[in-house]
């Protein structure tokens, strides 16, 4: 097979070398995420909302789903700052295409934020009432 200019000569790990440096990556994106305020702020409501669900008497699918939404909201957010960096990176002069794939990641981040809003908020409430 003919080598492409997009080819390396980096052998990449396999087997268990590869599961060990997936988590890796993985780590060093988290670090890079927690310099981010908002992904902190993000932190900081999920544990109050573990422990507002506590204190109401949330059940074992109620807990399942609200960190299940916060992982995605997580997820999004890490999403949401690669695509910052990549926008700096690649543009940093001020762009409307720039401008428009940092606001659409922000969005992105709105909806799951109102999504994990609404869904604690029915948690609380329905568990109040009974």
């Amino acid at each position: 097979m003919e080598k492409t200019p997009l080819d390396s000569d980096i052998e990449k790990a396999g087997g268990i070398r590869r599961i060990v440096a997936s988590f890796r990556y993985s780590m060093q994106g988290l670090r890079r995420l927690w310099r981010e305020q908002a992904f902190r702020q993000e932190v900081m409501a999920f544990a109050a909302g573990l422990v507002v669900f506590a204190l109401v008497g949330a059940t074992a699918v109620d807990y399942l789903v609200f960190v299940i939404l916060m992982l995605v909201l997580f997820g999004m957010e890490s999403l949401n700052t690669a695509i910052e960096e990549l926008v700096d990176r690649i543009s940093p002069e001020i762009s409307t295409v720039g401008r428009h794939a940092k606001d659409l990641g922000s969005f992105a981040v709105f909806c799951l934020l109102c999504a994990n809003g609404f869904f604690a908020s029915y948690v609380v409430i329905s568990r109040s009432l009974d």
